[in-house]
């Protein structure tokens, strides 16, 4: 019997590293793809190589290559149309590649995605549970963004002080405690969205504070639902942001 579980662990042991491999080996052909198409070796509206023709020139297998391209999909940067391939949907602005530490790009994007789900909860119950202090606390950081946007600084700091400000007035230290464990990945994340706001036109942060101040009525107001959906709504379009650019057919995608 120990001798079958032990076999049984292995087993599991190396499809996990298995799995673990391939989800690297993804991430890399992710970004290649990404810098092809910010390069323009993959113009906005054109059809991409086919899978073949992609294996070979990453030398990965089709499963890591499919995994690379759902990733592209759901960041809205590729989409695919039945019977024709997948087509590049937007060329993003080539300085995320200048603020972003090379391979970590699919780590950003998987951060706002824990942030989403973790946040808007704590946003939720903000609203419900809120003291006067923690009022005082989130409004002050909104005070400190404002500023921010006025002076042209940068921010990162103010708006992580506003959104730990939020998960406080949860009254649920775990929220505070599962985002703190990822600082160092959050504040990266939000510098590298500052930035590209920096570089954009300046109504670009203009509706990044909006949707600040939409989270902080919410909370005031007592409203869950409301708070919930202007988190999540934040930080959805913060990850989509990222990737601000071209659309297809050249029109502008500066106002997500």
């Amino acid at each position: 019997m120990a001798d079958k579980q032990r076999a049984m662990s292995e087993a599991v042991n190396i499809v996990d590293a298995k799995g673990g491999g391939e989800r690297r080996l993804a991430d890399q052909v992710y970004e290649k793809i990404l810098t092809a198409i910010i390069q323009g070796d993959f113009p906005a509206g054109e059809k991409l190589p086919t899978e073949m023709v992609l294996c070979a020139r990453f030398g990965v297998s089709r499963p890591v290559l499919r995994q690379a391209l759902k990733q592209l999909k759901s960041d809205e940067l590729i989409v695919s149309r039945q019977g024709s391939g997948s087509f590049v949907k937007r060329k993003p602005d080539g300085v995320v590649l200048n603020f972003s530490p090379v391979g970590s790009i699919s780590d950003i994007q998987r951060t706002f995605e824990f942030r989403a789900a973790i946040e808007s909860e704590a946003a939720a119950l903000a609203a419900q549970r809120h003291s006067l202090e923690d009022l005082k606390r989130i409004k002050e950081a909104l005070a400190d963004l404002e500023r921010c946007v006025k002076t042209g600084e940068v921010g990162a700091g103010a708006d992580e002080a506003f959104h730990m400000a939020v998960c406080a007035a949860s009254g649920n230290h775990y929220f505070e405690n599962a985002r703190s464990s990822m600082k160092s990945q959050i504040v990266l994340a939000m510098t590298l969205n500052r930035q590209l706001s920096l570089a954009s036109p300046e109504t670009r942060l203009l509706k990044v504070q909006e949707e600040h101040e939409q989270i902080y009525e919410a909370i005031r107001s007592g409203n869950p639902q409301a708070a919930y959906k202007a988190m999540r709504d934040h930080i959805e379009s913060a990850r989509r942001r990222v990737f601000d650019g071209v659309e297809l057919g050249g029109s502008s995608d500066r106002q997500m």
